[in-house]
């Protein structure tokens, strides 16, 4: 989906990860796709490669929830803190 993807993808050194369509649904149903934005593009990048290298669609849900939870909370990246994105 590329008109959710940053356009700061293109500085990028690894391979773009597409954003599938049940996390860009996800992310809208949650409102979080600003939250999603705001985050650096090689962020963004790693969570859809995390969520799209699981095998089994149990796996991509249980990580995509971890994805939205941590953005909906601000302030944490793949359960490190993250100070930059934390909420004010």
């Amino acid at each position: 989906m590329e008109d959710a993807v940053s356009s700061e993808f293109s500085g990028l050194k690894r391979p773009k990860h597409p954003m599938p369509e049940f996390v860009a649904r996800a992310l809208n149903e949650r409102g979080l796709m600003g939250a999603y934005k705001d985050r650096p593009a090689y962020q963004q990048n790693d969570y859809i490669g995390w969520i799209n290298r699981a095998k089994r669609q149990e796996t991509k849900e249980k990580r995509l929830s971890r994805m939205l939870d941590e953005l909906e909370a601000g302030g944490i990246y793949m359960n490190m803190k993250h100070t930059a994105s934390a909420r004010k």
